[in-house]
């Protein structure tokens, strides 16, 4: 097989968020493969295959005076990609019960072990969002549930849910590589209880579930938060990320109308995960 060389961009931008997932949102649709945040920024990687002179004409971050952005970049050959991946990838610790580790870390002695390749989806536990989603599984019972991960990245939740006692887990993403990864991220685990599947919430037709987790954005959960409302059963658990603080006010308005009510929250540099219930 053929050598893979990569393009590897270093973007410094200020504010630093939203401006590292705008960075990300928009230069994923570009094609890029593979993002690690910085203390600046973000680093973004391409196949060289892919790549065009004037790739990053169309990128609107560039141009918004609210943001300052620079970046370089360099190429990255194939020998040297593994060791690039595995220096910026370190170990997540969430409480003292649960390590999300790279296949290539040493097996951890809490009580929940997960193992994670990441490759190009999000969820690893390095975002405030996936972090802050872990800490309250963490804290719910999940014996015996029936339980739904929606945008499920890497399915790291979905994977911690099981470790938890889950009976049943429905794994949804609508990006292929998500879904692919998540599958090899279910049998890195030896998972038998979630299935994964590709595709948005209109899956969820006839489907219900004890406890929803839904890390997506703010617009997709604004919009989908009446299906959640009807595939949760009576008392269940319904929890969201994916925004910040000042969106709360409107997703608790969305969660109102379909008689979801608001229990917490927690908040982690301005990102928060938020609970309702029936």
């Amino acid at each position: 097989m053929a050598d893979i060389t990569y393009w590897e961009y270093a973007f410094t931008v200020k504010p630093i968020q939203p401006g590292s997932d705008i960075l990300i949102a928009e230069l994923g649709a570009l094609g890029f493969e593979s993002f690690v945040e910085t203390g600046e920024g973000i680093l973004a990687y391409i196949n060289k295959e892919d790549w065009e002179e004037h790739l990053l004409d169309s990128l609107i971050i560039l141009k918004n005076p609210e943001f300052q952005c620079s970046y370089q970049k360099r190429e990255i050959a194939q020998q040297n990609w593994n060791a690039v991946w595995e220096s910026s990838f370190e170990p997540i610790l969430v409480g003292d019960q649960c390590v999300v580790r790279a296949p290539f870390h040493p097996r951890s002695k809490v009580v929940y072990d997960i193992v994670i390749a990441p490759k190009m989806s999000f969820g690893t536990g390095h975002h405030e969002t996936t972090f802050m989603m872990l800490q309250h599984i963490l804290e719910q019972d999940f014996k015996g549930k029936s339980v739904l991960d929606m945008g499920s990245g890497t399915g790291v939740l979905s994977i911690l849910a099981e470790k938890m006692g889950a009976a049943r887990i429905d794994a949804i993403d609508i990006d292929h590589w998500c879904y692919v990864n998540a599958l090899e991220n279910v049998e890195l685990n030896q998972c038998k209880k979630i299935k994964v599947h590709k595709g948005d919430a209109t899956l969820l037709l006839g489907r219900k579930y004890d406890t929803i987790l839904a890390n997506i954005n703010r617009n997709i959960l604004i919009k989908d938060i009446p299906i959640y409302a009807k595939s949760l059963q009576q008392k269940g658990a319904l929890f969201l990320s994916g925004f910040f603080l000042e969106d709360i006010p409107i997703i608790s308005s969305k969660c109102t109308e379909v008689n979801l009510k608001y229990e917490k929250k927690k908040e982690n540099n301005g990102w928060v995960s938020v609970k309702y219930v029936f």
